[in-house]
């Protein structure tokens, strides 16, 4: 499919209906936080800083239709040694606002570059959840040069986007839609950590839903092997044993025979938002991994 127009909200009483909601969600991050603003020939990219000025930064990458508040479990526990950076991507309803389309892998590689240099970043901890996981590959296969580290959550990316994904997302709205009370039970009946949320993360998801008409982006295309085995950054990949976007098993077999030295787990009792629903075991995981590359890098 040719993309020509650029993801918008339906009316600029739409837009700020969401923003307000979009602020109220990123009161869930500790404080204090710095927001930036990176032009980018693709368009101007939001960004929420959170931590130290100075270290190896952790940036954060958010799945489709989300935004940065969704890392909010992860937000302290990272950010206590380490600058953190979460990205509102292009094509999501969200702070930044798009001008032209990133039609494909190297376009797509090419704005988070932009924003990279534009942050002054250097020897970055890359980690992405969902599409997130997905421009997280990408980069790693198409851009390398300022990253020091990856580690894809639940990614696009492994296998083709199964039917099953789309009826979960539509299983998750009607969910979003129920009385709250009944939320908890049908998240955990759904493997959607969504469900039992905070009400301040769920509103912009709503408003998103239903206002924002994105620019028709493609499913997250899998990458060939090819593309899979010429990464050569320390890489960390962690599946959700309930994900409704891969395979968890075919998922870990084919990242460990394709990706060197790749580091592959499948978290037990989680679905594909795994960072909400086992945030410490994920916030374990990732700082682990962080060290461990700063250890290497300095012997």
């Amino acid at each position: 499919m040719t993309r020509t127009s650029v993801g918008h909200f339906v009316s600029e009483e739409a837009r700020a209906k969401f923003l307000a909601a979009y602020d109220r969600a990123m009161e869930l991050w500790p404080s204090p936080r710095r927001e930036l603003d990176v032009e980018t020939a693709y368009g101007t990219v939001h960004v929420h800083h959170y931590g130290p000025q100075t270290g190896e930064p952790i940036v954060l990458l958010h799945g489709h239709a989300g935004h940065a508040s969704n890392w909010y479990p992860q937000i302290a526990a990272l950010g206590e040694n380490h600058p953190v950076y979460a990205i509102d991507t292009l094509d999501d309803p969200g702070r930044s606002v798009q001008r032209a389309v990133a039609t494909g892998s190297e376009e797509n590689a090419a704005w988070l570059s932009e924003v990279f240099a534009g942050l002054g970043l250097e020897r970055i901890h890359l980690v992405g959840l969902s599409y997130g996981g997905w421009l997280t590959l990408n980069q790693a296969i198409h851009a390398p040069e300022r990253l020091a580290s990856i580690a894809p959550l639940d990614p696009g990316g492994i296998e083709k986007v199964p039917a099953r994904f789309y009826a979960h997302m539509i299983g998750g709205l009607f969910g979003m839609l129920a009385p709250r009370p009944l939320r908890p039970a049908l998240g955990r009946l759904l493997a959607n950590p969504a469900l039992s949320s905070p009400p301040e993360m769920i509103a912009p998801l709503m408003l998103g839903m239903r206002t924002y008409k994105p620019n028709a982006r493609p499913a997250a295309r899998p990458f060939t092997d090819e593309e899979l085995g010429s990464i050569t950054l320390p890489t960390l990949v962690l599946l959700g044993s309930r994900s409704a976007l891969v395979r968890p098993r075919q998922a870990l077999k084919r990242v460990t025979a394709l990706i060197p030295g790749v580091q592959a787990e499948i978290v037990h009792r989680a679905g594909h938002g795994l960072n909400l629903e086992r945030p410490d075991l994920v916030n374990e995981r990732l700082l682990r991994f962080v060290a461990s590359r700063r250890q290497e890098a300095r012997s």
